[in-house]
């Protein structure tokens, strides 16, 4: 069993940053792909950002690419998302999640594919 707290959200001017944190326990953390996923209001949740259990692969949506970065510290449990240049549509709130496969090998996008989720931060970009 995983459990994920997030952290860092707030509200920020356009053109400024972020960094969420997503702090998690259970043992299967550093074995699992993570990802972030974003829900603004009245619209479904997506993608944002994934990373391999071994930080060897990432994959990002076409929206944040070049602007968000993820990476993890298995030493720490924690997986993170540095977000730049952002914009008032990147406004949501943002979720972490934990793949519901050990070792897959590669990163994998649908919410469908994740099994643990965090409560959620809220992001809110001003124009």
């Amino acid at each position: 069993q995983v459990q994920l707290v997030e952290s860092g959200g707030g509200l920020v001017q356009a053109g400024g940053s972020l960094r969420l944190s997503c702090a998690a326990s259970g043992r299967t953390f550093s074995s699992v792909a993570m990802a972030w996923f974003r829900q603004a209001p009245g619209k479904e949740r997506v993608f944002v950002a994934a990373v391999s259990w071994r930080s060897d692969k990432t994959d990002y949506a076409d929206s944040v690419k070049g602007r968000f970065t993820i990476s993890r510290d298995n030493a720490k449990n924690t997986v993170y998302l540095q977000m730049n240049s952002l914009k008032p549509e990147d406004t949501a709130v943002y979720y972490c999640a934990a793949d519901r496969m050990i070792t897959r090998s590669r990163v994998v996008v649908a919410a469908s594919e994740y099994n643990y989720w965090g409560q959620g931060t809220q992001v809110t970009v001003s124009s």
